[in-house]
Parts: structure tokens; C-alpha cells; sequence
């Protein structure tokens, strides 16, 4: 039963036991431990993450305790695989979108590793939005001809560059009032876009990044970082880790939008799409109805490879 004298907040920051919760009326955190009774029972994943809404309250010293974490509408979670059984690592709690950043050149584009994310955004339920970056290197039309494909599968894509002021009210104007994941390759320009839309950005979001890729031996922490015409954004470089180890080979054809319409069309039921007749998505493939690059993506991780 809730206490009628907690407070609501958001979890902004949590390392190592310790959580910074925000409440709405507040203008700095609070740093909260969990209450014992909720650490009860087998620990099968993580009980609190950033981006929670948590009934909290204050104690006499001025600490808080976590009493309660109320319900998630989404998650992104990284299944790790121990000797007792999997855990559920939640990177963050109710994210309203991934971002995720990729550039038109320098480096190149890597549409392999954004159909990963987009998979996994699709199994996690995520909607996903992608930002074309560096759109000044190599021009708007050839840029429309790299990333073209997408849209189309009902992913937006934001055509952007800081150096010609491309596409930053439109990037403004996603993350306004959301919680949003940003992931991407490193070298993409994350950190001049974050800059561009609200200086000093950039750069914290870039730190938190740096620690987590450090090592096993550093702290770990998570943090939201406040945008100033509202919402919130994390940075995700867990993303790239998050396996799909615990996902069926049959499966995959289900997180790609072009494909999982075509499945029932095809003639046999366990359809691998590779080489049997009557497959309808090696017809879409063949028709150009289906890019073959997407589809060399879908070969990839359905046959585990990177």
C-alpha cells in the first residue's frame, strides 16, 4: 500500500544502489536507496532504472527511500546471461523513442548496424526515428538516396548538418517534451547536434558515454539529461551490446516492417525466406519491392552475424 506522504518523481541518475529522483516541483534531486522490502525475493533483473516514476520519501537526514516503482509503459532492456538464470539489465525505463544518429559520410554510413537497432527497437517496442547527419558532405539528393528506403517503412528520417543549419529545428522539434534514447556510431556528430540544439549538451552527454565504454572496472551510471524546451534524453551506448541472442532465427522476419506483411503469403509455414518456392519476401526481393539491402540485413541476423 502506497504511503499518502510519498512524493512522485523521476529517477534521473542511478549508480550503484544509489538513485537521483526529481520531483516535479523540485528544482534539484534527491539521492534515494531502495526500500529492503522491495529488494526481496530472487533478483531476476533490475528493480529501479533512469527513466522510472517512483513514489519516494524523505528522510530525517534528508535522504530518501525508494518506495515504490510505478509502472513501466516501455523499457529497453539488455538480457545478461548468468550461471543462475537471465538477467534483466534495464538501460531505460519508459522511453517515449530511440534516436538514432547516423552520418551520410565520415565515416560512412553503416545501414547494417541501423537495421540492428531498428530490430531491436522493433522487438523492444520502441518507436524509432532516424537522423541523417552530415548531410553537407555528400549533398540533400544523394543523402535522400542512402537513407531513402526507411520512411517508407514507417520510419522518419531527419536530414541534418550543424555546419548549414539542416534539419536542427526538425531534431528540436522530436525531442521536445519526450524521453528519448540517442544511440549511434561514434564519429556521427552526436555530440555537435546535442551542442547545436542547446550548447554544453553535447559534451555531458559525451562524458556519460566515455564512462560506460571504459571498461568492465569503471562505476557504470546512467543519466537523463535535461533539455531546456522540455523532455529528456539519454544517451544509449549500451545499444550496440543489446544482443539478439535471445531471439529465434524465425523470428527476425517479424521486427522487419517490409517482411512480416509478405510471411503468410509464402507457401510452406516454416518459410526460411532463403531458397524454398513459393517464398513471397524472395519474390518482394526479386521485384524490388523489398531492397536487397534490407534483406542482406535480415540474412545477417538470422544467420547471428554482426
Amino acid at each position: 500500500m502506497s504511503d499518502p506522504q510519498a512524493l512522485t518523481g523521476l529517477i534521473i541518475r542511478a549508480q550503484s544502489g544509489f538513485f537521483s529522483v526529481l520531483s516535479a516541483d523540485a528544482d534539484s534531486p534527491v539521492t534515494c536507496q531502495l526500500r529492503g522490502r522491495l529488494k526481496q525475493g530472487p533478483k531476476l533483473g533490475d528493480i529501479a532504472a533512469v527513466g522510472d516514476s517512483v513514489l519516494f520519501s524523505i528522510q530525517a537526514d534528508g535522504s530518501g527511500a525508494i518506495e515504490e516503482i510505478l509502472p513501466r509503459k516501455s523499457e529497453i532492456v539488455r538480457l545478461d546471461p548468468r550461471p543462475q538464470g537471465e538477467y534483466r539489465q534495464v538501460l531505460l525505463a519508459n522511453p517515449d523513442q530511440a534516436v538514432f544518429v547516423f552520418s551520410c559520410a565520415n565515416p560512412d554510413p553503416r545501414l547494417r548496424m541501423l537495421d540492428r537497432f531498428l530490430v531491436i527497437a522493433e522487438k523492444q517496442n520502441v518507436p524509432a526515428i532516424i537522423v541523417a547527419n552530415k548531410v553537407d558532405l555528400v549533398g540533400i539528393d544523394a543523402a535522400r538516396e542512402i537513407f531513402g528506403v526507411y520512411p517508407p517503412l514507417g520510419y522518419p528520417v531527419i536530414y541534418a548538418s550543424t555546419k548549414q543549419n539542416i534539419g536542427l529545428d526538425e531534431f528540436r522539434d522530436i525531442l521536445q517534451g519526450k524521453l528519448s534514447a540517442l544511440a549511434g556510431p561514434s564519429g556521427v556528430g552526436k555530440s555537435s547536434l546535442m551542442n547545436a540544439i542547446q550548447p554544453g549538451l553535447g559534451i555531458a552527454v559525451g562524458e556519460i558515454s566515455q564512462s560506460m565504454n571504459k571498461g568492465k572496472h569503471t562505476t557504470n551510471f546512467r543519466q537523463l539529461h535535461p533539455l531546456e524546451f522540455g523532455g529528456w534524453v539519454a544517451d544509449a551506448p549500451g545499444w550496440k551490446s543489446l544482443a539478439l541472442w535471445d531471439t529465434e532465427a524465425e523470428e527476425i522476419d517479424a521486427y522487419f516492417p517490409e517482411l512480416r506483411e509478405l510471411v503468410s503469403e509464402c507457401q510452406f509455414s516454416d518459410c526460411s525466406h532463403v531458397h524454398e518456392p513459393g517464398c513471397a519476401v524472395l519474390a518482394a526481393v526479386e521485384s524490388g519491392q523489398v531492397s536487397a539491402e534490407r534483406y542482406d540485413s535480415f540474412l545477417r541476423l538470422r544467420d547471428g552475424q554482426e
